[in-house]
């Protein structure tokens, strides 16, 4: 299996903290694809129209609404590929890994819960599977999201976070930018994190997907 990226150390909040030499721990076995056959299921990747423009990624950061008090996540969803999923808390593992859902639960994603909260001021984490030995999971249409589309998260006190989508990017593991994806943030903004890239059937996938988005409202 492959492993997720490290998160950066740019992430200050004090939640977040222990994030600095985490790994986001083995989503990419592509075991669905093993199987079945990578050319015919491979999911959707993001095109180079999806990534946000800048060096750093933070070029132009336009300002979000006023932050939201901390409350846990319970759902997220994301209407233009048709997400609807609950989310676990996922802590890490004796290896400073971070853990991950069950992979047999498909239509689950996880939520970093010693980090930012999603709505908070800074930058919170979610990541799920792309699918499993079963088909295709949560985020297995995630590279095929776009600018501008919509993010909702249910919050445990009774409010939902909205996030617009500012880009959404594929990396290989190798160049995967911890800072960018992880780092410090002076908004509320999220990011939503699973496999992608090129695929072995030696290794499953090569890199990541990755969602950035800001809150853009609540209700």
């Amino acid at each position: 299996m492959r492993r997720f990226p490290r998160v950066g150390s740019g992430v200050r909040s004090p939640a977040n903290a222990a994030m600095a030499a985490v790994t986001v721990f083995a989503l990419c076995s592509g075991a669905w694809l093993l199987r079945n056959g990578a050319e015919t299921h491979a999911p959707p990747q993001p095109s180079a129209a999806q990534a946000r423009a800048g060096l750093d990624g933070r070029a132009g950061e336009r300002a979000a609404v006023p932050a939201l008090p901390p409350s846990p996540p319970d759902r997220i969803r994301i209407p233009a590929i048709r997400v609807d999923a609950p989310l676990t808390g996922l802590g890490l593992t004796r290896t400073g890994s971070l853990g991950v859902p069950p992979a047999a639960r498909r239509n689950l994603a996880g939520w970093y819960e010693a980090g930012t909260t999603p709505g908070e001021q800074g930058t919170a984490i979610v990541a799920g599977h792309v699918d499993n030995a079963d088909g295709p999971a949560v985020f297995y249409d995630l590279g095929a999201l776009t600018k501008g589309s919509t993010i909702e998260v249910d919050r445990r006190d009774g409010s939902v976070a909205v996030f617009t989508v500012d880009s959404v990017e594929v990396y290989a593991a190798k160049d995967f930018p911890d800072e960018k994806v992880y780092g410090a943030a002076r908004r509320p903004e999220l990011r939503v994190i699973t496999c992608g890239g090129g695929y072995s059937r030696g290794t499953g996938y090569q890199g990541n997907v990755v969602v950035f988005a800001h809150l853009t409202g609540s209700r």
